[in-house]
Protein backbone atom coordinates (compact mmCIF):
# COMPACT_ATOMS: atom_id res chain seq x y z
CA UNK A 1 0.00 0.00 0.00
CA UNK A 2 1.38 3.08 -0.98
CA UNK A 3 2.33 6.31 1.78
CA UNK A 4 0.81 9.77 0.93
CA UNK A 5 4.23 10.34 0.47
CA UNK A 6 4.17 7.90 -2.19
CA UNK A 7 0.46 8.88 -3.74
CA UNK A 8 1.98 12.50 -4.44
CA UNK A 9 4.71 11.76 -6.18
CA UNK A 10 3.34 10.96 -9.63
CA UNK A 11 1.79 14.60 -9.13
CA UNK A 12 4.96 16.12 -8.67
CA UNK A 13 6.62 14.00 -11.71
CA UNK A 14 3.63 15.35 -13.81
CA UNK A 15 3.72 18.59 -12.68
CA UNK A 16 7.75 18.35 -13.38
CA UNK A 17 7.29 17.32 -16.76
CA UNK A 18 4.68 19.93 -17.60
CA UNK A 19 6.69 22.83 -16.84
CA UNK A 20 10.13 22.00 -17.97
CA UNK A 21 11.62 24.17 -20.88
CA UNK A 22 13.46 27.30 -21.60
CA UNK A 23 10.71 29.82 -21.97
CA UNK A 24 11.23 33.32 -21.18
CA UNK A 25 8.12 33.85 -18.27
CA UNK A 26 6.99 37.16 -17.67
CA UNK A 27 4.47 37.64 -14.80
CA UNK A 28 2.26 40.41 -14.51
CA UNK A 29 0.48 40.80 -11.02
CA UNK A 30 -3.23 41.09 -11.04
CA UNK A 31 -5.13 41.14 -7.24
CA UNK A 32 -7.62 43.17 -5.91
CA UNK A 33 -5.74 45.96 -5.48
CA UNK A 34 -3.84 46.05 -8.92
CA UNK A 35 -6.94 45.92 -10.88
CA UNK A 36 -7.64 48.83 -9.85
CA UNK A 37 -5.08 50.91 -11.69
CA UNK A 38 -5.39 48.57 -14.93
CA UNK A 39 -3.41 45.72 -14.00
CA UNK A 40 -6.16 43.43 -15.57
CA UNK A 41 -6.19 45.67 -18.69
CA UNK A 42 -2.17 45.44 -19.12
CA UNK A 43 -2.32 41.34 -18.29
CA UNK A 44 -5.53 41.04 -21.26
CA UNK A 45 -3.23 43.17 -23.56
CA UNK A 46 -0.48 41.30 -23.14
CA UNK A 47 -2.04 38.01 -23.64
CA UNK A 48 -3.86 38.86 -26.64
CA UNK A 49 -0.58 39.59 -28.36
CA UNK A 50 0.90 36.70 -27.48
CA UNK A 51 4.31 37.29 -27.72
CA UNK A 52 6.36 34.97 -29.10
CA UNK A 53 8.43 32.36 -26.83
CA UNK A 54 6.97 33.71 -23.87
CA UNK A 55 5.24 32.12 -21.20
CA UNK A 56 2.69 34.73 -19.75
CA UNK A 57 1.55 34.04 -16.01
CA UNK A 58 -0.87 35.73 -13.94
CA UNK A 59 -0.21 35.77 -10.52
CA UNK A 60 -1.88 37.65 -7.58
CA UNK A 61 -0.18 40.66 -5.83
CA UNK A 62 3.03 40.30 -3.69
CA UNK A 63 1.99 42.72 -1.45
CA UNK A 64 3.68 46.01 -2.90
CA UNK A 65 0.83 47.63 -3.60
CA UNK A 66 2.30 50.87 -4.27
CA UNK A 67 3.83 49.44 -7.25
CA UNK A 68 1.67 48.12 -9.14
CA UNK A 69 0.62 47.14 -12.37
CA UNK A 70 4.03 45.23 -12.17
CA UNK A 71 5.22 43.23 -14.56
CA UNK A 72 8.22 41.07 -13.36
CA UNK A 73 10.37 39.08 -17.00
CA UNK A 74 13.07 35.94 -15.72
CA UNK A 75 15.24 35.73 -19.02
CA UNK A 76 16.20 32.65 -20.62
CA UNK A 77 19.77 33.80 -19.64
CA UNK A 78 18.75 33.79 -15.76
CA UNK A 79 18.67 37.86 -15.39
CA UNK A 80 15.34 39.12 -14.51
CA UNK A 81 13.85 42.47 -15.12
CA UNK A 82 11.00 44.16 -12.98
CA UNK A 83 8.70 46.72 -14.11
CA UNK A 84 6.59 48.25 -11.88
CA UNK A 85 3.85 51.38 -12.42
CA UNK A 86 3.58 50.22 -15.80
CA UNK A 87 0.95 51.59 -18.31
CA UNK A 88 -1.33 49.47 -19.30
CA UNK A 89 -0.84 51.11 -23.00
CA UNK A 90 2.83 50.11 -22.77
CA UNK A 91 1.57 46.87 -23.79
CA UNK A 92 2.40 47.08 -27.68
CA UNK A 93 6.32 47.88 -26.71
CA UNK A 94 6.49 45.58 -23.72
CA UNK A 95 5.25 42.65 -26.09
CA UNK A 96 8.20 43.54 -28.82
CA UNK A 97 10.86 43.77 -26.56
CA UNK A 98 9.71 40.52 -25.00
CA UNK A 99 9.49 38.80 -27.79
CA UNK A 100 13.53 39.17 -28.33
CA UNK A 101 13.68 37.66 -24.58
CA UNK A 102 16.99 39.60 -23.92
CA UNK A 103 17.54 42.34 -21.11
CA UNK A 104 18.88 44.60 -23.64
CA UNK A 105 15.87 44.89 -25.66
CA UNK A 106 14.03 46.22 -22.42
CA UNK A 107 14.61 49.80 -22.51
CA UNK A 108 11.60 50.62 -23.20
CA UNK A 109 10.04 53.78 -22.63
CA UNK A 110 7.48 52.51 -20.12
CA UNK A 111 7.21 54.02 -16.15
CA UNK A 112 9.14 51.54 -14.03
CA UNK A 113 12.63 49.66 -13.88
CA UNK A 114 12.73 51.16 -10.24
CA UNK A 115 14.53 48.24 -7.50
CA UNK A 116 11.90 46.59 -6.09
CA UNK A 117 13.54 44.13 -3.97
CA UNK A 118 13.55 46.05 -0.75
CA UNK A 119 10.61 45.96 0.04
CA UNK A 120 10.04 42.46 -0.11
CA UNK A 121 13.83 41.11 1.20
CA UNK A 122 13.27 42.67 4.85
CA UNK A 123 10.01 40.94 5.39
CA UNK A 124 9.73 37.14 6.81
CA UNK A 125 7.42 35.62 4.13
CA UNK A 126 5.36 32.43 4.87
CA UNK A 127 2.03 32.96 4.10
CA UNK A 128 2.68 35.14 1.14
CA UNK A 129 6.18 33.04 0.15
CA UNK A 130 6.06 32.74 -3.70
CA UNK A 131 2.81 35.07 -4.57
CA UNK A 132 3.00 37.19 -7.29
CA UNK A 133 5.41 35.36 -8.82
CA UNK A 134 3.65 31.41 -8.43
CA UNK A 135 0.50 31.11 -11.01
CA UNK A 136 -2.60 30.61 -8.59
CA UNK A 137 -4.28 28.84 -11.13
CA UNK A 138 -1.57 26.13 -11.93
CA UNK A 139 -1.52 23.20 -9.21
CA UNK A 140 1.67 22.20 -11.38
CA UNK A 141 3.72 24.72 -9.43
CA UNK A 142 2.23 24.76 -6.28
CA UNK A 143 3.53 21.41 -6.70
CA UNK A 144 7.09 22.05 -7.19
CA UNK A 145 7.39 24.40 -4.43
CA UNK A 146 7.15 21.81 -2.28
CA UNK A 147 3.29 22.10 -2.22
CA UNK A 148 1.32 19.45 -0.23
CA UNK A 149 4.52 18.30 1.01
CA UNK A 150 2.74 18.97 4.57
CA UNK A 151 -0.50 17.29 3.79
CA UNK A 152 1.66 14.13 2.85
CA UNK A 153 3.48 14.28 5.81
CA UNK A 154 0.12 14.92 7.94
CA UNK A 155 -1.92 12.14 6.47
CA UNK A 156 0.93 9.45 7.29
CA UNK A 157 0.73 9.80 10.94
CA UNK A 158 -2.43 9.94 13.26
CA UNK A 159 -4.35 12.96 13.59
CA UNK A 160 -3.23 13.48 17.03
CA UNK A 161 0.17 14.17 15.85
CA UNK A 162 -0.56 16.80 13.33
CA UNK A 163 -2.46 18.73 16.89
CA UNK A 164 0.53 18.07 19.04
CA UNK A 165 2.97 19.94 16.25
CA UNK A 166 0.76 22.78 15.57
CA UNK A 167 0.22 23.03 19.47
CA UNK A 168 3.75 22.91 19.84
CA UNK A 169 4.31 26.07 17.36
CA UNK A 170 2.48 28.39 19.16
CA UNK A 171 0.03 29.22 16.40
CA UNK A 172 -2.43 31.49 17.47
CA UNK A 173 -5.59 32.35 15.24
CA UNK A 174 -4.70 35.36 13.00
CA UNK A 175 -8.24 36.67 12.75
CA UNK A 176 -8.54 39.00 15.97
CA UNK A 177 -8.98 36.50 18.31
CA UNK A 178 -5.65 35.01 18.56
CA UNK A 179 -7.06 31.62 20.11
CA UNK A 180 -4.65 28.74 19.72
CA UNK A 181 -5.36 26.76 16.74
CA UNK A 182 -4.56 23.83 17.40
CA UNK A 183 -7.31 23.70 21.26
CA UNK A 184 -10.00 23.97 18.96
CA UNK A 185 -9.18 20.74 16.53
CA UNK A 186 -8.23 19.01 19.74
CA UNK A 187 -11.53 19.95 21.43
CA UNK A 188 -13.01 18.70 18.26
CA UNK A 189 -11.96 15.78 18.07
CA UNK A 190 -13.81 14.36 21.27
CA UNK A 191 -17.09 14.93 19.70
CA UNK A 192 -19.07 12.68 17.38
CA UNK A 193 -19.34 13.42 13.90
CA UNK A 194 -20.45 15.03 12.11
CA UNK A 195 -18.42 17.79 12.18
CA UNK A 196 -17.78 20.72 10.33
CA UNK A 197 -14.46 23.23 8.87
CA UNK A 198 -15.49 26.61 8.18
CA UNK A 199 -12.75 28.95 7.03
CA UNK A 200 -13.76 32.55 7.84
CA UNK A 201 -12.56 34.51 4.84
CA UNK A 202 -15.03 37.43 5.53
CA UNK A 203 -12.56 40.17 6.31
CA UNK A 204 -15.04 42.99 6.21
CA UNK A 205 -12.87 45.52 7.82
CA UNK A 206 -12.33 48.61 6.25
CA UNK A 207 -8.43 48.56 5.93
CA UNK A 208 -7.78 45.08 5.70
CA UNK A 209 -6.76 42.83 2.66
CA UNK A 210 -4.81 40.23 3.93
CA UNK A 211 -7.21 37.01 3.71
CA UNK A 212 -8.17 38.30 -0.33
CA UNK A 213 -4.20 38.04 -1.11
CA UNK A 214 -3.88 34.69 0.25
CA UNK A 215 -6.94 33.33 -2.00
CA UNK A 216 -5.98 35.43 -5.18
CA UNK A 217 -2.10 34.71 -5.00
CA UNK A 218 -1.67 31.55 -3.10
CA UNK A 219 -4.91 29.62 -2.56
CA UNK A 220 -3.09 26.17 -2.96
CA UNK A 221 -1.81 27.15 0.32
CA UNK A 222 -4.72 28.08 2.13
CA UNK A 223 -6.76 24.33 0.98
CA UNK A 224 -3.78 22.61 1.84
CA UNK A 225 -4.03 23.91 5.31
CA UNK A 226 -7.72 23.70 5.11
CA UNK A 227 -7.64 19.77 4.42
CA UNK A 228 -4.57 19.23 7.44
CA UNK A 229 -6.79 21.27 10.08
CA UNK A 230 -10.00 18.88 8.51
CA UNK A 231 -8.07 15.99 8.85
CA UNK A 232 -6.87 16.93 12.67
CA UNK A 233 -9.82 18.08 13.80
CA UNK A 234 -12.23 15.35 12.10
CA UNK A 235 -14.26 16.97 10.22
CA UNK A 236 -15.82 15.37 6.72
CA UNK A 237 -17.05 18.47 5.18
CA UNK A 238 -15.17 22.43 5.14
CA UNK A 239 -16.45 25.50 3.52
CA UNK A 240 -14.39 28.54 2.83
CA UNK A 241 -17.07 32.08 4.06
CA UNK A 242 -15.66 34.14 1.46
CA UNK A 243 -16.65 38.13 1.50
CA UNK A 244 -19.49 38.76 -1.15
CA UNK A 245 -17.99 41.72 -2.87
CA UNK A 246 -14.41 39.59 -3.30
CA UNK A 247 -15.63 37.48 -6.25
CA UNK A 248 -11.45 37.33 -7.48
CA UNK A 249 -10.80 35.41 -4.45
CA UNK A 250 -13.45 33.56 -4.37
CA UNK A 251 -12.86 32.97 -8.65
CA UNK A 252 -9.14 31.94 -8.03
CA UNK A 253 -10.21 29.45 -4.37
CA UNK A 254 -12.78 27.87 -6.40
CA UNK A 255 -10.67 26.62 -9.30
CA UNK A 256 -7.97 25.76 -6.94
CA UNK A 257 -10.55 23.62 -5.23
CA UNK A 258 -11.73 22.39 -8.34
CA UNK A 259 -7.79 21.10 -9.28
CA UNK A 260 -7.65 19.66 -5.91
CA UNK A 261 -10.90 17.16 -6.96
CA UNK A 262 -8.95 16.43 -10.47
CA UNK A 263 -5.88 15.33 -8.96
CA UNK A 264 -7.00 13.40 -5.94
CA UNK A 265 -6.18 15.89 -2.99
CA UNK A 266 -10.14 15.87 -2.32
CA UNK A 267 -12.75 13.72 -2.15
CA UNK A 268 -12.37 10.27 -0.89
CA UNK A 269 -9.40 8.11 0.45
CA UNK A 270 -6.53 11.63 -0.02
CA UNK A 271 -3.72 10.81 -1.05
CA UNK A 272 -4.29 7.14 -0.93
CA UNK A 273 -4.90 7.88 3.22
CA UNK A 274 -8.46 6.92 3.75
CA UNK A 275 -9.57 10.24 4.70
CA UNK A 276 -12.36 11.60 2.87
CA UNK A 277 -13.27 15.81 2.56
CA UNK A 278 -15.72 17.60 0.29
CA UNK A 279 -14.73 21.62 0.51
CA UNK A 280 -17.28 24.31 -0.75
CA UNK A 281 -17.33 28.11 -0.89
CA UNK A 282 -20.05 30.46 0.77
CA UNK A 283 -20.30 33.79 0.04
CA UNK A 284 -20.64 36.16 2.50
CA UNK A 285 -23.98 38.21 3.63
CA UNK A 286 -22.26 41.19 3.57
CA UNK A 287 -21.19 43.79 6.98
CA UNK A 288 -18.72 43.30 8.78
CA UNK A 289 -20.76 41.95 11.89
CA UNK A 290 -20.40 38.24 9.52
CA UNK A 291 -16.72 38.60 10.63
CA UNK A 292 -18.30 37.10 13.76
CA UNK A 293 -18.27 33.69 14.29
CA UNK A 294 -22.17 32.70 15.15
CA UNK A 295 -23.26 35.20 12.66
CA UNK A 296 -21.66 33.83 9.93
CA UNK A 297 -22.93 30.67 11.26
CA UNK A 298 -26.35 32.04 11.08
CA UNK A 299 -25.95 33.40 7.65
CA UNK A 300 -24.79 30.06 6.01
CA UNK A 301 -28.35 28.73 7.59
CA UNK A 302 -30.04 31.14 5.73
CA UNK A 303 -31.28 33.44 9.24
CA UNK A 304 -30.28 37.26 9.67
CA UNK A 305 -26.62 38.19 10.31
CA UNK A 306 -27.14 38.41 14.18
CA UNK A 307 -24.84 36.73 16.79
CA UNK A 308 -26.19 33.96 18.45
CA UNK A 309 -25.80 33.39 22.35
CA UNK A 310 -23.02 31.74 23.71
CA UNK A 311 -22.96 29.63 25.16
CA UNK A 312 -22.47 27.19 23.23
CA UNK A 313 -19.23 27.80 21.42
CA UNK A 314 -19.38 26.58 17.65
CA UNK A 315 -17.05 23.64 18.69
CA UNK A 316 -20.02 22.36 20.50
CA UNK A 317 -23.27 23.27 18.45
CA UNK A 318 -21.98 25.33 15.33
CA UNK A 319 -23.08 24.94 11.94
CA UNK A 320 -26.82 22.95 11.72
CA UNK A 321 -25.94 22.24 15.42
CA UNK A 322 -23.01 20.01 14.76
CA UNK A 323 -19.27 20.37 15.92
CA UNK A 324 -17.97 22.73 14.32
CA UNK A 325 -13.93 24.51 13.81
CA UNK A 326 -13.75 28.04 12.89
CA UNK A 327 -10.64 28.99 11.60
CA UNK A 328 -9.01 32.52 9.64
CA UNK A 329 -7.57 31.98 6.07
CA UNK A 330 -4.50 33.46 7.32
CA UNK A 331 -4.58 30.97 10.21
CA UNK A 332 -4.46 27.88 8.07
CA UNK A 333 -2.74 29.08 5.49
CA UNK A 334 0.33 29.10 8.18
CA UNK A 335 -0.20 25.37 9.00
CA UNK A 336 2.04 23.69 5.49
CA UNK A 337 5.11 25.67 6.98
CA UNK A 338 4.71 24.03 10.55
CA UNK A 339 3.70 20.75 9.16
CA UNK A 340 6.70 20.84 7.00
CA UNK A 341 9.49 22.48 8.82
CA UNK A 342 8.59 21.45 12.30
CA UNK A 343 6.69 23.73 15.71
CA UNK A 344 10.39 24.85 16.58
CA UNK A 345 11.53 26.68 12.98
CA UNK A 346 8.12 28.51 13.96
CA UNK A 347 8.92 29.56 17.57
CA UNK A 348 11.70 30.64 16.30
CA UNK A 349 10.65 33.45 14.21
CA UNK A 350 8.31 35.58 16.45
CA UNK A 351 9.27 37.17 19.60
CA UNK A 352 8.51 37.76 23.22
CA UNK A 353 6.99 34.40 23.70
CA UNK A 354 4.82 35.34 20.49
CA UNK A 355 5.17 33.13 17.76
CA UNK A 356 5.30 33.24 13.64
CA UNK A 357 4.70 35.73 11.35
CA UNK A 358 1.68 38.31 10.94
CA UNK A 359 0.34 39.65 7.87
CA UNK A 360 0.14 43.58 8.13
CA UNK A 361 -2.54 45.72 6.03
CA UNK A 362 -0.34 48.93 5.88
CA UNK A 363 -2.15 52.49 4.61
CA UNK A 364 -2.77 55.58 4.95
CA UNK A 365 0.18 58.30 5.22
CA UNK A 366 3.13 56.11 4.16
CA UNK A 367 4.86 55.82 0.97
CA UNK A 368 4.92 52.71 0.18
CA UNK A 369 1.60 51.00 1.00
CA UNK A 370 0.56 47.08 0.91
CA UNK A 371 0.39 43.97 2.43
CA UNK A 372 4.09 42.88 4.63
CA UNK A 373 4.93 39.99 6.45
CA UNK A 374 6.67 40.62 9.64
CA UNK A 375 7.96 38.57 12.55
CA UNK A 376 5.65 38.55 15.85
CA UNK A 377 7.53 41.13 17.91
CA UNK A 378 8.26 43.67 14.84
CA UNK A 379 7.75 47.43 16.45
CA UNK A 380 5.48 49.80 14.58
CA UNK A 381 8.04 52.19 13.72
CA UNK A 382 9.57 49.28 11.39
CA UNK A 383 6.36 49.00 9.82
CA UNK A 384 5.64 52.05 8.81
CA UNK A 385 9.36 53.70 8.29
CA UNK A 386 11.07 50.37 7.84
CA UNK A 387 8.64 49.01 4.83
CA UNK A 388 5.98 51.76 4.62
CA UNK A 389 8.62 54.50 3.83
CA UNK A 390 7.42 56.70 6.51
CA UNK A 391 4.87 59.88 5.57
CA UNK A 392 5.85 62.28 2.58
CA UNK A 393 8.99 64.79 3.32
CA UNK A 394 6.93 67.75 4.83
CA UNK A 395 4.72 65.35 6.47
CA UNK A 396 5.08 63.96 10.64
CA UNK A 397 3.12 61.32 11.94
CA UNK A 398 1.11 61.84 14.22
CA UNK A 399 -1.45 58.83 15.24
CA UNK A 400 -1.41 55.38 14.51
CA UNK A 401 -5.27 53.48 13.74
CA UNK A 402 -4.39 50.10 14.52
CA UNK A 403 -6.51 46.52 14.02
CA UNK A 404 -9.41 48.46 12.72
CA UNK A 405 -12.85 49.80 14.17
CA UNK A 406 -12.61 47.36 16.49
CA UNK A 407 -9.88 48.98 18.08
CA UNK A 408 -8.49 52.34 18.26
CA UNK A 409 -5.87 54.62 17.77
CA UNK A 410 -2.27 55.46 19.36
CA UNK A 411 -0.15 58.16 19.55
CA UNK A 412 3.15 58.52 17.73
CA UNK A 413 4.52 58.50 21.07
CA UNK A 414 4.12 54.74 20.59
CA UNK A 415 5.92 53.80 17.51
CA UNK A 416 7.93 51.91 19.29
CA UNK A 417 5.03 49.44 20.31
CA UNK A 418 5.98 45.88 19.35
CA UNK A 419 2.66 44.27 17.20
CA UNK A 420 1.43 40.76 19.38
CA UNK A 421 -1.44 38.52 19.79
CA UNK A 422 -4.03 40.45 21.50
CA UNK A 423 -4.15 44.19 23.70
CA UNK A 424 -1.33 46.41 22.52
CA UNK A 425 -2.27 48.99 25.73
CA UNK A 426 -4.56 48.77 28.56
CA UNK A 427 -6.53 51.79 26.82
CA UNK A 428 -7.79 48.45 24.57
CA UNK A 429 -6.51 48.91 21.30
CA UNK A 430 -5.00 45.86 20.24
CA UNK A 431 -3.43 44.24 17.17
CA UNK A 432 -7.20 42.49 15.79
CA UNK A 433 -6.64 41.04 11.95
CA UNK A 434 -3.66 43.59 11.34
CA UNK A 435 -4.25 47.02 10.13
CA UNK A 436 -1.97 49.71 10.73
CA UNK A 437 -2.88 53.16 9.21
CA UNK A 438 -0.53 55.82 10.21
CA UNK A 439 -2.15 59.45 10.11
CA UNK A 440 -0.08 62.81 9.15
CA UNK A 441 -0.22 66.25 10.77
CA UNK A 442 -2.80 67.02 7.98
CA UNK A 443 -5.58 64.53 9.84
CA UNK A 444 -7.55 65.24 12.60
CA UNK A 445 -7.36 62.72 15.14
CA UNK A 446 -10.80 62.95 16.48
CA UNK A 447 -11.96 63.00 13.28
CA UNK A 448 -10.67 59.60 12.52
CA UNK A 449 -12.15 58.10 15.89
CA UNK A 450 -15.73 59.70 14.76
CA UNK A 451 -15.36 57.48 11.71
CA UNK A 452 -14.60 54.55 13.12
CA UNK A 453 -17.10 54.93 15.66
CA UNK A 454 -19.63 55.85 12.82
CA UNK A 455 -18.69 52.71 11.01
CA UNK A 456 -19.56 50.77 13.95
CA UNK A 457 -22.91 52.07 14.41
CA UNK A 458 -24.04 51.73 10.81
CA UNK A 459 -22.66 48.12 11.06
CA UNK A 460 -24.51 47.19 14.45
CA UNK A 461 -26.87 44.15 13.13
CA UNK A 462 -29.24 46.02 15.89
CA UNK A 463 -30.11 42.41 18.13
CA UNK A 464 -29.06 43.52 20.81
CA UNK A 465 -30.02 47.04 22.85
CA UNK A 466 -26.23 47.97 23.92
CA UNK A 467 -24.90 48.19 20.76
CA UNK A 468 -27.84 48.71 18.51
CA UNK A 469 -28.50 51.98 20.90
CA UNK A 470 -25.49 53.21 22.98
CA UNK A 471 -23.35 52.77 19.45
CA UNK A 472 -25.12 55.86 17.47
CA UNK A 473 -24.73 57.76 21.31
CA UNK A 474 -21.90 57.23 20.87
CA UNK A 475 -21.57 59.13 17.20
CA UNK A 476 -23.85 61.85 18.64
CA UNK A 477 -21.57 63.06 21.23
CA UNK A 478 -18.32 62.88 19.05
CA UNK A 479 -20.34 65.68 16.71
CA UNK A 480 -21.77 67.52 19.13
CA UNK A 481 -18.20 67.99 20.80
CA UNK A 482 -16.38 68.14 17.02
CA UNK A 483 -19.39 70.70 16.72
CA UNK A 484 -18.74 72.87 19.53
CA UNK A 485 -22.07 72.38 21.34
CA UNK A 486 -20.28 69.68 23.46
CA UNK A 487 -19.78 70.13 27.17
CA UNK A 488 -17.55 67.72 30.10
CA UNK A 489 -21.07 66.04 30.78
CA UNK A 490 -20.49 64.43 26.93
CA UNK A 491 -16.74 63.07 27.86
CA UNK A 492 -18.46 61.35 30.75
CA UNK A 493 -21.21 60.29 28.61
CA UNK A 494 -18.70 58.83 26.24
CA UNK A 495 -16.59 57.23 28.70
CA UNK A 496 -19.94 55.75 30.07
CA UNK A 497 -21.55 54.51 26.83
CA UNK A 498 -17.60 53.05 25.53
CA UNK A 499 -17.87 50.85 28.98
CA UNK A 500 -21.75 49.64 28.80
CA UNK A 501 -21.56 48.93 25.04
CA UNK A 502 -18.61 46.66 25.67
CA UNK A 503 -20.04 44.75 28.77
CA UNK A 504 -23.24 44.13 28.08
CA UNK A 505 -23.21 43.35 24.04
CA UNK A 506 -23.22 39.58 22.71
CA UNK A 507 -20.98 39.99 20.02
CA UNK A 508 -17.14 41.13 19.20
CA UNK A 509 -18.48 44.01 17.08
CA UNK A 510 -20.47 45.63 19.93
CA UNK A 511 -17.83 44.60 22.39
CA UNK A 512 -15.31 46.20 20.56
CA UNK A 513 -17.14 49.18 19.25
CA UNK A 514 -16.23 51.64 21.91
CA UNK A 515 -12.35 50.73 21.32
CA UNK A 516 -11.92 54.37 19.17
CA UNK A 517 -13.75 56.45 21.70
CA UNK A 518 -11.57 55.24 24.97
CA UNK A 519 -8.24 55.53 23.02
CA UNK A 520 -9.13 58.97 22.31
CA UNK A 521 -9.98 59.83 26.32
CA UNK A 522 -6.98 57.23 26.74
CA UNK A 523 -4.89 59.21 24.76
CA UNK A 524 -5.87 62.55 23.53
CA UNK A 525 -7.81 63.95 26.49
CA UNK A 526 -6.33 67.31 25.97
CA UNK A 527 -7.56 67.69 22.42
CA UNK A 528 -11.22 66.20 23.51
CA UNK A 529 -11.10 68.64 26.25
CA UNK A 530 -10.44 71.43 24.28
CA UNK A 531 -13.54 70.42 22.59
CA UNK A 532 -15.72 70.29 25.49
CA UNK A 533 -14.62 73.70 26.82
CA UNK A 534 -14.89 75.56 23.68
CA UNK A 535 -18.91 76.45 24.14
CA UNK A 536 -18.13 78.16 27.58
CA UNK A 537 -15.57 80.13 26.06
Amino acid sequence: MNSPADSLRPLMDAARAQLEGGSCRAVIQVGHCSASVGAAELAGALRAASPSGVDLVVAGCDGACHDAPKLTISHVDGTVTALTRVDPASAGRLTAAMGRCRTDHLAVPVPGMRPVGEFLASQRRIVLDGVGDVDPASLDEYLLRGGYAALAKALSSAPEAAIAEVKDSGLRGRGGAYFPAAIKWESARKFPEPKYLVVNCEEGEPGIFKDRHIMEGMPHRLLEGTIIAAYASGASTAYAYVNAEADLSAERLQAAIDQAYESGLLGDDILGSGFALDVQIRRGAGGYVCGDETTLLNTMEGYRREPRIKPPLPIESGLWGKPTVINNAETLASVPFIVTEGASAFMEIGANGDAGTKLISLSGSVRRPGLVEVPMGTTLREIIYGLGGGPADDREITAIAVGGPSSGVLPASMLDTPIAPGSLHESGVMLGAGGVVPLDDTGDVLQVVRHLAAYNADESCGKCTPCREGTPRIVDGLDRLIAGDGSKADLDELRQLADVVELASLCGLGQAAGGPVKSALHFFPDELTTLADRRNS
